[in-house]
């Protein structure tokens, strides 16, 4: 399983694989507001990954940071996943949450997951097989997470950046919150960004709930005038900067990391560096 993105027919033919393992990144709401017509259903004999309260640092005061490595392969085990498991994760809206476990699996060391493109409506569409949501018990698996801080990036190293302009900051959020004329949904929290960031809203990546195409992709990244250095990918709170980290993964060969604390956490400690327009 090379490629990170893998269509609903490559998954139905490989259903039966001993080795995969389907994870459900859906969430019950989220801070776009946006909804699925397919709230309690999932692909036959997925796993629920909860990234808000399972899957991320609950000590943190930030929303949806990255968990320990020995959390996070605890929680993994409890999934019955494997040092060996093949695994696909999707979301109920198509892509929105999936490519956060994609990031969080190769920020722990493991190569074999990949994002349904798609996802959860995309595979209804096709007529494969759906189920209710119900809660399961697994046989304690035996994956191990080893950390890959490169992927990472903390507030100091992104200010630190706006000197050696080293790397590249790619932001998710919408060009309003982006460039100050809409509100940040998050109560309290200024809307603008980090000085020198370049605005690529993710649904610019995506059509009718799945990627665009590798032409497409590249043209997009083109217009945006991003060279070959190091990219930074940046959001409200490190949810769609991994849409937008996918998308690059496609067609680029760059560097690349998250900020994980996102604009929830630059917007919260960096208020003389927030820009407008």
């Amino acid at each position: 399983m090379t490629n990170p993105l893998v269509s609903t027919q490559w998954l139905h033919d490989h259903f039966n694989d001993p080795n995969l393992i389907i994870l459900d990144a859906s969430q019950k709401k989220n801070i776009s507001g946006e909804k699925s017509n397919l709230e309690n259903k999932q692909i036959k004999g997925a796993r629920k990954f909860d990234i808000k309260n399972t899957f991320s640092d609950q000590e943190s005061d930030l929303p949806n940071t990255i968990p320990s490595p020995e959390q996070f392969q605890e929680e993994c085990r409890k999934l019955g996943i494997n040092k060996n498991s093949k695994i696909v994760a999707y979301d109920n809206l198509g892509i929105y949450t999936s490519p956060r476990v994609w990031y969080l699996f190769k920020i722990m060391g493991h190569k074999e997951i990949a994002v349904l493109d798609g996802g959860l409506p995309e595979w209804d569409s096709n007529g494969f097989e759906i189920e209710e949501i119900a809660d399961s018990v697994f046989e304690k698996g035996d994956f191990e997470a080893k950390y890959h801080p490169d992927l990472f990036k903390s507030r100091a190293e992104v200010k630190g950046n706006l000197k050696t302009k080293e790397a590249q900051v790619l932001d998710a959020r919408s060009a309003g919150r982006f460039d100050g004329t809409a509100q940040e949904p998050r109560v309290g929290l200024p809307s603008g960004h980090i000085p020198q960031s370049t605005s690529l809203p993710y649904t610019e990546v995506l059509e009718n709930g799945k990627y665009k195409s590798k032409e497409e992709l590249k043209a997009l990244f083109d217009k945006k005038e991003i060279d070959d250095r190091p990219m930074i990918f940046t959001c409200g709170s490190g949810i769609t900067a991994c849409v937008i980290m996918l998308a690059s993964e496609l067609v680029l060969e760059n560097e690349k990391s998250v900020f994980d604390g996102s604009w929830t956490e630059w917007a919260q400690r960096e208020e003389d560096l927030i820009e407008l327009g």
